[in-house]
């Protein structure tokens, strides 16, 4: 097995936010924690004053394989940013129990960049981040949201385990925006919690990445079984 050079993780926040508060706050607060704890080399991407047009199922991407109709911000900042990344982290603010309209578009969107290469991508990790103004006002069925559409796009979908963190970071604003789930010690512990689990699977899967597998031939079938096969 030859050695490679060790890279530094490569992470991408989304805020799924239209209002410069809450999410933005801890997605970049979870940037912050990868890069000074970890080493990690990260990227940002903000909903909030971003055109962001709904897929509307036109099927261009299927039929073109040349990304999406729309040429909007997704289209034009963050589908290379998503390429780009080894591990996404996924923040919405919890809008009627579950993802905001902007987080949902977003995740509609990506059919256009697995349109054009069905495995673009194939066991990149993620982790879901989710603030309301109610302690327990939808956060894990808005994270259990965002876990769905990483595994359904053939990503690694990570929580930060039991006792405390089950499905990702899980935040209590109490309406006081980024001042508010600053002070939430409990929703912090989460997120760091997340946070490991996420740049540990990344490592994971990138130590995995380097090992060289023996192909193993396939024989060929004998006459009865071609025969069986017809």
């Amino acid at each position: 097995m030859q050695e490679t050079e060790t890279k530094p993780i490569r992470i991408l926040g989304i805020s799924g936010s239209p209002r410069n508060m809450a999410t933005d706050y801890v997605v970049q607060e979870a940037l912050k924690i990868a890069t000074e704890k970890y080493g990690a080399e990260t990227d940002y991407f903000s909903s909030r004053g971003k055109k962001l047009n709904f897929c509307i199922h036109c099927d261009f991407c299927i039929r073109k394989k040349e990304g999406c109709i729309h040429k909007d911000d997704i289209a034009a900042e963050l589908y290379d940013k998503m390429i780009w990344a080894d591990a996404w982290i996924i923040g919405t603010p919890v809008y009627q129990g579950t993802v905001s309209a902007q987080t949902k578009t977003i995740m509609d969107r990506c059919r256009a960049v697995v349109a054009k290469d069905p495995k673009v991508f194939l066991n990149k990790v993620g982790m879901g981040i989710a603030d309301g103004g109610d302690r327990i006002g939808g956060q894990e069925p808005a994270i259990q949201t965002i876990l769905n559409f990483y595994v359904i796009n053939e990503m690694i979908p990570v929580g930060g385990g039991s006792f405390g963190a089950n499905l990702g970071g899980t935040f209590w604003s109490k309406d006081k925006g980024a001042e508010g789930v600053s002070e939430d010690s409990e929703g912090l512990r989460s997120l760091r919690r997340t946070i490991k689990k996420l740049i540990q699977t990344v490592q994971l899967v990138k130590r995995a990445g380097s090992v060289e597998v023996p192909q193993t031939p396939v024989p060929e079938a004998s006459k009865e079984e071609q025969i069986s096969s017809r």
